[in-house]
């Protein structure tokens, strides 16, 4: 039974709510809203921000908003939708209709980009990325249609995600893939999240009709195939987890060491938190969709997700910070960074992996300003704004998912209001925002910026129609609803209504505020039916809270990375320079730090390879790592291939060779120079590895491969041709450079073969 809101009970609930901002006013972890109310009203016609201004007035025909904030008044109509949120904020039903128009837009007959047919139309029913990002991209679309799109617009998502697939042109394995687009080093495997695909696909509600379920078929042919290629390619047996660089923070200078910008080769060797979930969340369907279709290898997904989940959470952990780490190094190498991001962090408390004590501690020290929450943390010096110094939409709209998980009111209103502010100050829902100012452009010299910044960019729209639709009105994915509203929300939603409601297309959502409340969380009490509304019960919860261990400057920056070790060779060791306010790593771990004068180190000279970095501290906080150095005792093999090569001892060794791929710039392309080394060493099954060889200008190293040797063992060691993003159809589109359509291209110019040690390896 609904109750009615009496006049006493009004009264109860102010009394309420100004008990829980004297509690703020006091310094007391009650809710991040207290600064939402200094503009003197609760968001209802508008909202106030450092000067600027945006309001928001109704009308029979719609809404108009006017703001300031972009250095010009501007005034944008905004017609009444489909779906229509009624609630005591015009501001709030506004920009949701604001989200829904903007959708609209990006629904179009082709697509273009200069990369692509020399920029003609290709015809595709899809949604492009934004204003000024008129393709479809994997990874923006996948992320769009998992917030949202999926839901409220499944025919056109179909087909969006279908464009993305492709099968292998002469050479390729044959198969249905999905494309990881141009990227860094020559895209794939450098970068290798293209499983993000499976979020979008896997959100899709289920239907009998016909287009449906031959979507479903192409996506189980295309999840098999891929999964079977990055298990391949990308996946390493030392460490359980996938290769390849962070999703989504894919420009490398903005988060990784200002030395990838020429280097890119760590960053596909590299081990990064968010691609890592990706590949979970894929297995974990591959595990649904194989026990749904009777397939026998539903055990082998299902094994391979709880191995990789154990991983991801032992690897990725850091108890010093209470955070999970954005990437760690390399498999020879695999150092802690002190590098963060939203993003995963959001990805990984969504997917379950992380217990929830970790996910909530994690969630908790997650810094945050006034404005909203960065998408990396710590800043990094002398890097324009972009990923770094900024705030990012969509990736709010997951933060906010994750915070809904953990009943994290605080964190649910803190990420509505950032969105709300956002698309207000803007009049649209841009890509990104400066992240102190939560300004569409910050003058900063040579590092202003957002560098780039797309109005009605489609994940930013995605992001904030969920924020909506399940942020606040808890729609679900299986059309249930489960609403968690802050108590600290209530005034700017409620007013002084009984009941706020959300109008979809097959039926309405009320929810009816409680009488009296008992925490800091609004939830669903009692539910039920008239026709097509279903009427919410709201209740007080109090949800549980996390103390920060670790308090943290989300605008502090990062002190510079320091250069690569200084190794003297000094007897039976190694001395080591260790500069004042430096650490030493070794082969993953710290081996020795200086605080105010600088120390030396050493390290016994031994065969086998040991791998050394730096990182530099100042304020509490540690820099990104530095080059690795590696010593050991490396033998070079040259000659025609196959090579020969005789183990020297027993053991496990690490093959890599010497190369230079100049077919493409280091920050695009498809033409990443993927072999398979081969090696038949006597009385041993042949081992076979990927040799992985991305884009650059000098000699670089390529990925090593593991083998085991037996001593005297004489190895014949042989390329064989593997796989890049070239050999997809698709890609025959390609006019941006090599690999296209003047067909695939998978070369590199190969140098020495180095052979090194791994193990302390013994004659027998």
């Amino acid at each position: 039974m609904n109750r009615a809101i009496t006049p006493d009970a009004r009264t109860t609930w102010r009394t309420t709510l100004a008990v829980a901002r004297l509690a703020l006013a006091c310094g007391l972890a009650v809710s991040t809203g207290a600064y939402a109310q200094a503009d003197g009203h609760p968001w209802q016609d508008g909202l106030d921000w450092r000067g600027h201004h945006a309001r928001m007035t109704a009308s029979p025909d719609g809404w108009r908003l006017r703001t300031d904030a972009a250095g010009t008044a501007i005034e944008r109509d905004i017609a009444i939708q489909p779906m229509r949120s009624d609630t005591a904020s015009v501001l709030f039903d506004g920009l949701f209709a604001l989200a829904q128009d903007e959708l609209q837009r990006a629904q179009v007959a082709s697509i273009t980009d200069n990369a692509y047919d020399s920029g003609r139309p290709i015809p595709c029913p899809c949604f492009e990325t934004g204003e000024k990002w008129r393709y479809v991209w994997t990874r923006d679309l996948s992320f769009a249609a998992d917030l949202a799109l999926a839901r409220l617009a499944p025919q056109r998502t179909r087909d969006s995600l279908r464009f993305k697939l492709s099968d292998a042109r002469a050479g390729g394995s044959p198969g249905t893939y999905v494309l990881q687009d141009t990227g860094s080093g020559g895209s794939w495997p450098i970068s290798s999240d293209r499983v993000v695909w499976f979020l979008g696909a896997a959100a899709l509600p289920p239907s009998d009709d016909t287009d449906a379920q031959r979507f479903a078929d192409q996506t189980w042919s295309a999840l098999t195939a891929t999964l079977a290629q990055d298990r391949q390619y990308v996946f390493d047996e030392d460490m359980g987890l996938y290769r390849g660089e962070t999703s989504f923070l894919d420009w490398r200078e903005q988060s990784y060491p200002r030395w990838t910008a020429d280097d890119v080769g760590f960053i596909g060797q590299s081990f990064a938190l968010s691609t890592n979930v990706l590949h979970y969340r894929a297995l974990r369907l591959a595990a649904r969709l194989a026990h749904e279709r009777g397939d026998a290898r539903a055990a082998q997904y299902d094994a391979q997700a709880d191995a990789l989940a154990r991983a991801i959470d032992r690897r990725f952990w850091r108890d010093d910070r209470g955070l999970y780490m954005s990437y760690i190094g390399t498999a020879a190498h695999p150092v802690p960074f002190e590098a963060y991001d939203l993003l995963g962090l959001a990805l990984l408390i969504d997917s379950g992996i992380a217990p929830e004590d970790r996910a909530r501690r994690a969630l908790s020290n997650y810094p945050t300003l006034e404005s909203g929450s960065p998408v990396i943390w710590p800043q990094q010096p002398g890097i324009a704004i972009y990923h770094n110094r900024a705030i990012w939409p969509f990736v709010s709209a997951y933060a906010l998912r994750a915070a809904r998980r953990l009943d994290d009111a605080p964190r649910i209103e803190h990420e509505i209001r950032s969105l709300m502010r956002g698309a207000a100050l803007a009049a649209s829902n841009m890509e990104n925002f400066e992240l102190t100012t939560q300004a569409v452009h910050v003058d900063d010299g040579a590092l202003s910026g957002p560098v780039v910044n797309s109005p009605r960019q489609l994940w930013s729209v995605a992001g904030y129609l969920q924020m909506v639709m399940e942020g606040v009105f808890g729609l679900q994915a299986d059309g249930s609803v489960l609403p968690k509203i802050p108590v600290a929300l209530v005034p700017m939603l409620f007013g002084e209504r009984d009941t706020v409601s959300l109008q979809l297309r097959d039926g309405t959502i009320v929810l009816h505020r409680p009488a009296h409340v008992d925490g800091d969380l609004l939830v669903a009490g009692t539910t039920r039916r008239e026709g097509d509304t279903r009427h919410v019960q709201l209740i007080g919860k109090q949800a549980p809270r996390a103390i920060a261990d670790v308090r943290l400057d989300a605008a502090a920056f990062a002190p510079a990375s320091p250069d690569a070790p200084t190794l003297r060779e000094d007897g039976a060791q190694w001395r080591i320079d260790v500069p004042a306010g430096t650490r030493l790593y070794v082969d993953g771990a710290l081996r020795a730090e200086a605080i105010a004068q600088p120390r030396h180190a050493t390290l016994p000279r031994r065969p086998a390879q040991q791998c050394l970095s730096l990182t530099r501290v100042a304020g509490g906080v540690e820099s990104l790592h530095g080059p690795t150095r590696c010593v050991g005792d490396e033998t070079t093999v040259e000659g025609a291939w196959p090579r020969q090569w005789r183990a020297p001892t027993t053991g496990r060794y690490a093959l890599s060779v010497d190369f230079v791929n100049t077919h493409g710039p280091i920050n695009t392309g498809i033409t990443a120079a993927v072999k398979r080394l081969i090696v038949e060493c006597e009385g041993q099954p042949a081992q076979t590895g990927p040799l992985v060889m991305p884009h650059g200008t000098a000699m670089q190293r390529s990925s090593p491969v593991v083998i085991e040797a037996k001593a005297g063992g004489a190895c014949r060691i042989g390329l064989l041709d593997g796989f890049n993003m070239s050999y997809l159809s698709h890609n025959a589109h390609y006019t941006g450079g090599a690999g296209g359509i003047d067909g695939p291209l998978n070369a590199a110019d190969i140098g020495a073969l180095h052979v090194m040690p791994l193990t302390e390896n013994v004659a027998r």
